[in-house]
């Protein structure tokens, strides 16, 4: 890192830190989610009246979702207690005549292959206009744990099949996806790394190969945690948000996405 990267960085935690001493964690949240946007090209998406929106992933998407409500737009139960729901909510509130359909079809442990698998039904049958997906942690946390033998190789391609066969059958959707992170706590240990910073490359690869809109969620939380806040508060095994976790993803989220 060169000395001027190095002042931009050690200036834009200060600020980070300033905020936090000044605002508490709500303070916090809303310059993390500001700073990481103003660092990413400016986005154009913008919501229209009846536009479906569909949040995609594992077990940090389905955040304890009701299967039995799943096909209601805007079902509480089926949105989950996530980042969805609280993303869900505040585009409603801010946009009560778009009359807009938000739904979460994330499940818990699924990898890359699972959602290949059920791709059809739980997506592209759904028409979304903005499609949101977070997948990658169990693409290695089942590995470590035995359960599964995927590469960074084969998560990289099977994320860019997925993503090309999305862009192909829903030309106009707006497809973003969300970086795949980990904290350093909890069952997040040394033994994740080098190859998970592999795959959260690996997943910046993917994106970039349909011109996905890209959501920074491992730097938010790096700097988040670089201001001073223990990584256990924002998550406490270092992979599921805790609710000042969603918070942040769900601001940061609607920074970046321009929404």
């Amino acid at each position: 890192m060169s000395d001027q990267a190095a002042k931009q960085l050690f200036n834009r935690r200060q600020v980070i830190a300033n905020s936090l001493a000044a605002a508490g964690t709500a303070g916090l949240i809303t310059t993390l989610a500001q700073n990481v946007a103003a660092e990413l090209p400016q986005p154009t998406t913008q919501l229209k009246k009846g536009d479906t929106i569909l949040f995609q992933g594992d077990s940090i998407t389905d955040a304890g979702r009701s299967r039995n409500a799943e096909g209601s737009a805007n079902n509480m139960r089926a949105l989950g207690h996530g980042y969805p729901l609280m993303i869900g909510a505040d585009l409603m509130l801010d946009n009560p005549s778009l009359a807009l359909r938000i739904f979460n079809r994330g499940i818990s442990g699924h990898k890359v292959p699972d959602l290949q698998k059920r791709w059809d039904k739980d997506c592209i049958q759904v028409k979304p206009n903005l499609l949101s997906i977070l997948v990658g942690v169990n693409d290695i946390w089942h590995k470590l744990n035995g359960k599964y033998d995927g590469t960074v190789e084969s998560y990289l391609q099977g994320f860019k099949s997925l993503l090309a066969e999305t862009k192909q059958k829903l030309p106009e959707t707006t497809i973003i996806v969300c970086e795949p992170f980990a904290l350093k706590t909890g069952a997040v240990n040394d033994k994740w790394f080098p190859e998970f910073e592999q795959r959260r490359a690996a997943a910046r690869e993917a994106s970039d190969s349909i011109g996905a809109v890209w959501v920074p969620f491992q730097k938010m939380f790096d700097d988040a945690v670089a201001a001073g806040v223990a990584p256990e508060f924002w998550a406490a095994d270092g992979v599921h948000p805790s609710i000042a976790g969603n918070a942040l993803m769900a601001a940061t989220w609607r920074k970046v996405v321009g929404v």
